[in-house]
């Protein structure tokens, strides 16, 4: 058997956290190499724009606590 389906392989977009096919802007908040090609949330309804942008915030604060301290961050500590 030689046909087989392989998995795609997937980035973590740097912006939102979710995974995305490489070289492609992200569906889910519209950036591409940390700037924004398409305004995801113009499109979306009050609600849904509210809760977006609720998730993004906290996908980025997830996100820079998971980074390492510099020296000057640790030194303020």
């Amino acid at each position: 058997m030689h046909i087989f389906i392989k998995p795609p392989v997937l980035a973590k977009c740097p912006k939102c956290g979710k995974f995305v096919l490489p070289h492609t802007v992200c569906w889910h908040c519209g950036f591409y190499k940390g700037r924004e090609v398409i305004n995801v949330l113009e499109k979306l309804e009050k609600k849904e724009r509210k809760q977006r942008e609720k998730e993004m915030k906290t996908a980025q604060e997830s996100e820079k606590e998971k980074k390492p301290l510099t020296m000057e961050e640790l030194s303020k500590k």
